[in-house]
């Protein structure tokens, strides 16, 4: 079986939305830089409870642990926005607000991944990349 994928980050989302249906407390995937990226920004908005890299015997893996023992997942929502087949990009004053300020975008700018206060805060623009409630 091969852990290559066409949409490394979609899959990330796939199996954190899968793991908190079924309450799973941690998911362990293949490391990259983008997707340890966007699971930190996720950490930062108290939408997961902690991300790790570690070792594996081929290349590195990224364990994200979703909520603690005995508590539910915070994550309703998370879509993904932006696709191979179809990116999704927008300027600053374009960003849009996810349930009233509740929830968050994640977007990729040109200094680096960041949710879509931060970059309305830098007058910045780029690639819409998920969704989060």
């Amino acid at each position: 079986m091969s852990t290559t994928t066409t949409d490394p980050i979609a899959d990330m989302l796939t199996r954190i939305r899968n793991a908190a249906a079924v309450q799973k407390h941690k998911i362990t995937l293949p490391h990259s830089n983008i997707k340890e990226s966007v699971a930190r920004l996720l950490q930062q908005s108290n939408f997961i409870d902690g991300v790790a890299v570690g070792k594996a015997p081929i290349g590195k893996t990224l364990t994200i642990e979703i909520n603690g023992e005995g508590s539910g997942a915070r994550i309703t929502e998370i879509v993904r926005l932006s696709k191979p087949g179809r990116r999704y990009y927008v300027r600053a004053r374009e960003i849009p607000t996810v349930k009233r300020g509740r929830g968050i975008v994640i977007i990729s700018t040109s200094k680096g991944l960041m949710t879509g206060d931060q970059a309305k805060a830098e007058h910045l623009g780029g690639e819409l990349i998920c969704r989060v409630y």
